[in-house]
């Protein structure tokens, strides 16, 4: 039995403090996580540095935002967040289905 796929977007924010991996490296770095959970990334669209509405840490005001579009079977996201919450790159995550 086959799964369809759906379509995702979703938005990174990226946490590169105390590493040697470059932003570009940590992007490559998600989209093998998703690719780990049956996704193909279709575009990627690095935003920025942008500072948070609301600063829970006075040392991490501002980070790195990465959109990701991907499609991927219905129940993939779950694990996409199990599997990125064990990544210390991945600040938070949020999945949209589109």
């Amino acid at each position: 039995m086959t799964q369809t796929k759906r379509n995702y977007h979703a938005t990174f924010i990226l946490d590169n403090r105390g590493q040697e991996e470059t932003i570009d490296q940590i992007v490559e770095g998600v989209k093998k996580e998703i690719a780990a959970v049956q996704g193909e990334v279709t575009s990627v669209e690095n935003l920025g540095k942008k500072g948070f509405a609301r600063v829970t840490d006075s040392k991490f005001p501002d980070a790195v935002y990465v959109q990701i579009d991907f499609s991927a079977p219905a129940d993939s996201t779950r694990h996409l967040h199990e599997r990125l919450r064990l990544n210390t790159s991945v600040y938070r995550a949020l999945v949209q289905a589109v």
